[in-house]
């Protein structure tokens, strides 16, 4: 046979195992997230217990793009949010966590032209040093509303940051009803947590 031909084979059947590979680790690894995460939360206080995976809220809570999964869904008492998805997003080259803050809106819709809204962090001097301030940007709605909550950014800036793994993202569902506040995997703090579920409070009404 060409070589043209096998390389090419030998390539995607790596590519194919090497995901099998990931699927298959991703399932263990996803059990142990659930058990630390949610010991982390009940070690800090929070209310949170296991969502019943075989529900149709859960199945609807946890759809996501092929190659992504909700490895874990808890429903949270108490707090602006109404449930917290561990999702595990693979490749060939592995497996990254994320966690999903899920906010349902008050009014039962978000607008139609809601947009996608992200925190930016300032720091002088620039790329290696100090925080110092905290933006918003995308939806000039909430994006106002965050900027103009210095308590947050307060406690983001003096505390938060700390146990926070890359940005913060806010991505509305408005054909489902909620929003997602979006963070890499990583437990928070009580006081990030604390900021997580003040910026609920301000998605939760997004008109």
């Amino acid at each position: 046979m060409d070589s043209d031909v096998i390389l090419p084979l030998i390539m995607a059947l790596s590519v194919g195992v090497g995901f099998l590979i990931t699927l298959i680790a991703r399932k263990k690894g996803g059990s142990q997230k659930e058990q630390e995460f949610l010991f982390h939360l009940q070690g800090i206080g929070i209310k949170a217990t296991p969502f019943n995976m075989e529900s149709e809220e859960a199945k609807l809570l946890g759809k996501r793009s092929w190659g992504d999964k909700a490895e874990t869904i808890l429903t949270v008492q108490d707090k602006n949010m109404d449930a917290i998805v561990i999702i595990g997003v693979s490749s060939q080259y592995g497996t990254n966590y994320y966690i999903e803050y899920i906010v349902k809106n008050t009014k039962g819709a978000i607008r139609p032209d809601a947009k996608k809204t992200g925190m930016q962090v300032k720091k002088s001097p620039p790329l290696f040093g100090k925080a110092v301030n905290i933006e918003w940007k995308g939806d000039a709605n909430l994006a106002q509303r965050l900027n103009f909550d210095f308590s947050l950014k307060y406690k983001l800036l003096n505390e938060g940051l700390n146990s926070l793994k890359g940005g913060i993202q806010i991505i509305p569902e408005p054909k489902k009803g909620y929003s997602r506040i979006k963070t890499g995997y990583e437990p928070p703090s009580p006081e990030l947590f604390d900021v997580i579920n003040g910026i609920a409070k301000h998605v939760k009404s997004w008109a």
